[in-house]
């Protein structure tokens, strides 16, 4: 097994004619959890979109997930090789239960006999077992949409974990049972990358790296002092500082 959970090298794409990733380098290796953030415009829903395998999108690099290329693999495909993104805003599903997509969860992993019993303790610790008979995501609150994906997640057992803007819009309580959740999750067999814009939910979760990008670029990575940082200064002082004397483009993505 490769020792990164995610490795993306040299990613591109364009949406038409308009460039937005400019050339993305990033690892996450197993057992770890990396933050990547950034001002609106810099690329993060991009990359995000990008990695899932949106059909509008051209995009060219490498992007392995455990050693395994799945750009240019269909969606289904990027799933079982491993790939999990948990989505911003949560889609309701009218008409499938929780329990009916878990259950359809467990026989695309092969009907492990282990698999349910271990989802229902997990729908346990994460308070979701009230909503295993309602439809998914119908009526739920933010944070119980978010805890609803974590259970997913669990139920998947991926190797890499791309979750765009986990905190927006959860209460300040919400976003300490989702940052719970997701230390939870920690382990050697997984990877997890955090897409987000603030430093709020990095408070409740240990974060191994920071990745700042700007313009469809990573601009500069560093520990939690890197997101110290931002806290205090806000993301034009670091483009600024990072940007070549020709690199008006930087600025752009502000």
């Amino acid at each position: 097994m490769s020792r990164v959970a995610l490795s993306v090298r040299g990613l591109k794409a364009a949406l038409g004619e308009l460039a937005i990733l400019k050339g993305v380098d990033l690892e996450v290796p197993y057992g770890e959890v990396h933050a990547l953030m950034g001002p609106n415009g810099s690329g993060k829903s991009t990359f995000c979109h990008v990695l899932l395998g949106k059909a509008e999108y051209t995009a060219t690099g490498s992007a392995l997930v455990g050693g395994t290329e799945v750009l240019g693999l269909p969606v289904d495909a990027r799933a079982r090789a491993g790939l999990f993104v948990g989505f911003q805003y949560p889609v309701d599903v009218p008409g499938v239960t929780l329990r009916e997509l878990l259950e359809e969860m467990g026989r695309g992993g092969g009907g492990d006999p282990a698999y349910w019993p271990v989802v229902e303790e997990a729908a346990g610790r994460l308070g979701l077992e009230p909503f295993l008979e309602r439809p998914v995501n119908e009526g739920l609150s933010g944070g119980e949409k978010k805890r609803s994906e974590m259970l997913q997640l669990l139920a998947l057992r991926p190797e890499a974990v791309v979750l765009d803007e986990i905190d927006s819009g959860l209460d300040i309580d919400a976003v300490r049972e989702v940052a719970a959740a997701v230390e939870a999750l920690r382990g050697p067999g997984l990877g997890i990358l955090l897409i987000t814009h603030y430093s709020r939910i990095l408070r409740y979760i240990t974060v191994d790296r920071v990745h700042v990008m700007a313009a469809g670029r990573i601009i500069r990575s560093g520990d939690m002092g890197l997101a110290a940082e931002l806290e205090a200064g806000g993301y034009e002082a670091i483009v600024r500082e990072t940007a070549e004397p020709s690199g008006d483009d930087f600025l752009r993505g502000l």
